[in-house]
């Protein structure tokens, strides 16, 4: 006769779930991509200023020391993950027709991971001398 659903409270029916079913998940991720993109960044600028009227040969002998280029690619890896968890984000959040919401996201990963392979191999590129 009655459904056991209609008998529990909004709030019993909307406990541990988020937009999409994992919002902490979701939040723990930005949170923790920002905090590892804050000495990242810092790392980042400072490196640009560091460069500022430096040709393209000094920066390829920059780029090529390992670490550098292990901390670029994990500056572009976080920085793209970030971006795209944050946009999901939103787009969950804002985007109330369910087939526009996942073809949005799906369209924002592509983006997102497409040119983060881009720049990673771009800097893999530089770094080895290609």
């Amino acid at each position: 006769m009655f459904a056991s659903h209609n008998l529990r409270t909004p709030l019993g029916r909307a406990r541990g779930l988020g937009s999409a079913k994992d919002g902490l998940h979701h939040w723990w991720l930005q949170r923790l991509t920002a905090l590892a993109l804050i000495p990242l960044t810092v790392w980042f600028v400072a490196s640009v200023v560091g460069l500022a009227g430096s040709g393209y040969e000094e920066f390829a002998t920059w780029l090529s020391a390992p670490c550098t280029a292990a901390a670029m690619i994990l500056f572009l890896g976080i920085t793209f993950h970030h971006a795209q968890s944050g946009m999901q984000v939103v787009l969950e959040d804002y985007v109330s027709d369910h087939g526009w919401r996942n073809a949005s996201i799906i369209v924002v990963k592509f983006i997102c991971y497409g040119l983060a392979v881009l720049s990673i191999v771009s800097t893999l590129i530089v770094s080895f001398g290609g």
